[in-house]
């Protein structure tokens, strides 16, 4: 009885653990976005074809890139205000207030910048009504309270509330998408259930948390604004770094290339996010050991790097060897090219798990600046040799510049804290 006790104990505080309830509840989000992008795939491209299949995920691309401006740094730095303020909610109220404002005006801003693009310049045209259509995404993401829920530790009820807008989208595919002419809805019903659930969870921080909504503060803004100039860039140049391979392949490539090659890349990208959520789970612990005890610091961030090297090998062996049946159970057919493409970015995972190290220590030593350049470094690399390869070789080239991305991304983190935090390094490699 008492060694079940004594079993019992030490796993209790291992769940209770904030850095493993981080863990926890972010990777039930990605789990459930996981799932449902699983999920929707088949169904998608049965019932809109290949080609719109790669349009519409070209068009969420874009949305997704224009997502960065709207998210502008406030995913890193809000959740650090909140939880300072948690007892005070007149503070907290401000804080909170003035981010939403500010993600709206950003997602309004970033709105204006395609319908410019799409009928003032005559761009995307193969997409643009799909593109359009797929504007409320924007929104969606300028109203999601999960940096709030984080700062306030409290995650479980956004955790819920996204599994169920993730279920809601799924219906809707399922009720309303059956034929190609459709495509344009499927972006749009993501962002209409999503939008409609973060409008449910603000009225629950209103009315059930006592946070009251003010009037934007513009000076605030401005402030916030100017304060994540850098993390923004940042956050900007490595999500065209990681997710810009389709744009680029775009213009090279048919839209039923561009369905093949999508296909085999929302497998990797949804892999790919094992490295980060493991960055994002261990940071605040690794940021309060930093501070308090250095040599903990590293023996704790070496135990969780060794993890997940190992972690990222089973996740990409297993990629490579399960290529096929993946892509026939998603596409419900065989499709020869998305085989090749997915066993190509296996191994992605795994080469962006060796850079975990360095990013935490960057992220906990509040090295910003260092990000910026390494961010900017390898986007430049990325842009030009993904360009040239997929010219070259379509999108086996395109493939094999990613790949190459990875490997790049973590040989500049390396020289640039070698050139300037060198007791990071030497306290963490050697």
């Amino acid at each position: 009885m008492f060694e079940k006790l004594n079993l019992l104990i030490p796993i209790g505080n291992f769940i209770r653990n904030k850095s493993i309830q981080n863990f926890l509840f972010l990777a039930i989000i990605q789990s459930s976005n996981v799932l449902i992008s699983i999920i929707s795939m088949p169904l998608l491209i049965q019932s809109i074809g290949t080609d719109q299949f790669g349009l519409v995920n070209l068009s969420l691309s874009v949305i997704i890139l224009l997502n960065i401006l709207v998210g502008f740094g406030f995913n890193l730095s809000a959740p650090r205000e909140v939880a300072i303020r948690q007892t005070d909610r007149e503070a907290l109220s401000h804080v909170v207030s003035n981010v939403f404002s500010a993600k709206i005006l950003l997602a309004a801003i970033a709105t204006f910048l395609i319908l410019i693009g799409a009928f003032g310049f005559n761009l995307f045209p193969e997409y643009r009504m799909i593109l359009i259509f797929s504007v409320l995404l924007l929104f969606s993401e300028a109203t999601l309270p999960l940096w709030f829920f984080q700062g306030m530790e409290k995650m479980k009820l956004v955790s819920i509330a996204n599994i169920f807008s993730k279920l809601l989208f799924l219906m809707g595919i399922v009720l309303f998408i059956q034929k190609p002419e459709q495509s344009k809805w499927v972006n749009f019903l993501m962002g209409f259930f999503g939008l409609g659930i973060n409008l449910t969870l603000l009225g629950y921080i209103h009315g059930f948390m006592g946070i009251r909504f003010y009037r934007p503060e513009f000076s605030s803004i401005w402030k916030n604004l100017r304060d994540n100039i850098l993390l923004f860039f940042s956050n900007l140049a490595s999500h065209i770094s990681i997710n810009g391979g389709l744009i680029i392949l775009s213009f090279f490539s048919s839209a039923e290339t561009l369905g093949m090659y999508s296909l085999a890349e929302r497998v990797v990208m949804v892999l790919r996010l094992f490295p980060a959520l493991i960055i994002q789970a261990v940071f605040p612990n690794a940021s309060k050991l930093y501070q308090l005890d250095r040599p903990a610091f590293f023996t704790f961030l070496r135990r969780v790097y060794f993890r997940v090297l190992l972690g990222g090998a089973l996740i990409s062996a297993g990629a490579f060897v399960a290529a096929p049946w993946i892509i026939q159970i998603l596409s419900r057919g065989q499709m020869l090219e998305s085989v090749i493409y997915l066993k190509l970015l296996a191994f992605i995972p795994f080469l962006a798990c060796i850079n975990v190290g360095n990013v935490t220590m960057m992220l906990v030593a509040d090295l910003k600046e260092l990000l910026f350049r390494a961010s900017w470094m390898l986007c430049l690399y990325m842009v030009g040799i993904s360009t040239y390869l997929t010219g070259l070789m379509g999108g086996v080239g395109l493939c094999i510049g990613i790949i190459s991305t990875e490997i790049v991304v973590f040989v500049i983190c390396l020289f640039l804290l070698y050139r300037h935090k060198k007791d990071l390094l030497h306290g963490f490699y050697l």
